[in-house]
């Protein structure tokens, strides 16, 4: 096999991310072990952000 191009394909066979058990969303991480989307795995708390949500008049919106 050569070291160049041709090689850097077969790097992305493996699958990163699969359906979380908690929230249903492909965002649970096999290598690392816990859900991007709502942190399961990683707390028994549901992964929220005051960042993810739009403020609008000081006060908080949830994102479209």
């Amino acid at each position: 096999m050569t070291k160049g191009t041709p090689s850097m394909g077969k790097r992305s066979k493996k699958v990163t991310h699969i359906k979380c058990r908690r929230c249903g969303r492909v965002a649970f991480n096999v290598s690392k072990g816990y859900c991007a989307a709502c942190g399961f795995g990683r707390s028994k708390r549901l992964r929220s952000y005051a960042w993810s949500s739009r403020k609008i008049n000081r006060t908080r919106l949830p994102l479209r």
